[in-house]
């Protein structure tokens, strides 16, 4: 990889916030031909790589902010986006929130990072945990000695594991590790999944003392057939999967083993994605009669498909209704049901709707005599759910072992705790909208 030149953050407009050069292969300058795309084009008209005479220009935008990344030769864009993002995960960590006023307010230290995360335009030293010990956001300045030269410096900096410092200790060694997966999936109208995708990471905080090695196993489909075995439990053919930098990969393409010194605290050890056909896990029906021009109703069924002993926790259901609804009035035997005019909705919350359950709620809305034009939108909106469902992953994963090794031989406990976080869709059907298993019926007035 050839690396990157320069690195900016700017304001919305393409004002210069911080500048960092790491080469002088470029004008001083360069940054205005940037703020010219800016200004005559639309935001999403701008795409993330801009080319303009030979110089490669790397943008993300995040909250109020501009991110660019300048390069004079040929860099690998993916590369360029990942130390982008990470730097915005180390400044949120150091500042909570990353927008302009948190800049201005630290820009002592976010000089010294860049100069720490970067060094002649290739990314160094980018895990938060090591950089907080040198680089301390109480002063926003290094703490001075009696001699300024002689800072030491964290051992991990220097060291082949860059991500954990030497030296921990804990009286008790515990290991979390959570599994969780977001489902997006889409319904027609005739009640069929059209598609169905579950995005999984697998979350970890670590507590050992030591430089602990850590061997995970899944009930991976490849590893099994790479090792010749078979098994009468279920197997996942995961796709598309990202490690932390801690995983040896080497070990994991040539034995599927995923072996590795964690840091230390949270972090996210993978993410994987998988396309699977699920079985919806909630049925929504909504049927909306018009009682009259100024007069609306809406008659809710929602039945939970999952198994009767599992419950999901903090279930919102919203239903889109029209634009210039007024006057709502709820009446539902469990939960309860808010009117959102800013989304031109209603949410109906639940706080634990039981496995293979059925909830009812209905709702009337009065409706103006002059009719908006924009009135029947909420015909081609979604339906859509949130919830949470703890110990059940709807892929099927499972964590097989969890082994920890360390020199001294010290018993750790390991933790493993599953979680269906999400469920979303964001699409819906011309005629009807049907989005997560809802159905909606409109009934024109008698």
């Amino acid at each position: 990889m050839s690396g990157i030149s320069a690195v900016y953050i700017l304001d919305q407009k393409g004002k210069i916030l911080i500048t960092r050069h790491y080469r002088a292969d470029l004008p001083v300058n360069i940054h205005e031909k940037f703020q010219q795309k800016v200004l005559e084009l639309d935001e999403n008209h701008l795409k993330p790589i801009i080319l303009e005479d030979d110089i490669s220009f790397y943008h993300l935008r995040h909250n109020n902010l501009i991110f660019l990344a300048a390069s004079k030769r040929n860099s690998n864009a993916l590369v360029v986006f990942a130390f982008i993002y990470k730097l915005i995960e180390v400044f949120n960590e150091y500042f909570k929130e990353v927008e302009e006023e948190s800049v201005r307010d630290n820009f002592v230290v976010i000089y010294e990072l860049l100069d720490e995360m970067m060094d002649n335009g290739y990314p160094q030293t980018t895990e938060f945990k090591i950089l907080r010990e040198f680089i301390k956001t109480e002063s926003h300045e290094m703490q001075k000695t009696k001699d300024t030269l002689d800072i030491k410096l964290p051992t991990a900096v220097s060291n082949a594991v860059s991500w954990r410092a030497e030296g921990i200790k804990y009286k008790k060694n515990e290991a979390f590790l959570d599994v969780i997966e977001k489902v997006n999936m889409l319904i027609g109208a005739n009640g069929l999944v059209i598609k169905s995708e579950i995005i999984g990471s697998v979350r970890m905080k670590c507590y050992l003392t030591g430089m602990p090695e850590l061997k995970l196993g899944l009930n991976d489909k490849a590893l099994f057939d790479a090792q010749g075995r078979t098994t009468k439990s279920k197997t996942v053919d995961l796709d598309d999967i990202k490690f932390h930098q801690c995983v040896r990969l080497t070990r994991f393409e040539n034995e599927r083993a995923i072996t590795f010194i964690p840091p230390d605290g949270e972090f996210e050890l993978m993410s994987y994605r998988l396309d699977l056909a699920v079985k919806p896990l909630f049925m929504v029906e909504v049927v909306v009669e018009s009682k009259s021009s100024t007069k609306m109703e809406y008659y809710v069924k929602a039945k939970s498909n999952f198994k009767a002993k599992s419950i999901a926790n903090n279930v919102e259901i919203f239903i889109p209704v029209p634009c210039d609804a007024q006057a709502p009035t709820f009446r539902c035997g469990n939960g309860t049901v808010r009117y959102i005019p800013d989304r031109d909705s209603m949410a109906w919350s639940i706080k634990q709707f039981q496995g293979q359950k059925e909830l009812l709620m209905k709702a009337t809305f009065s409706l103006p005599t002059v009719v908006s034009p924009d009135r029947d939108n909420f015909k081609k909106a979604p339906i859509s759910l949130q919830f949470e469902i703890p110990y059940l992953t709807v892929s099927g994963i499972q964590v097989r072992y969890l082994k920890i090794v360390e020199q001294s031989g010290y018993q750790a406990m390991p933790w493993v705790r599953y979680i269906c976080l999400l469920y979303t869709s964001d699409a819906a059907d011309d005629l009807l909208c049907v989005d997560l298993g809802g159905r909606r019926i409109i009934k024109k007035k008698k």
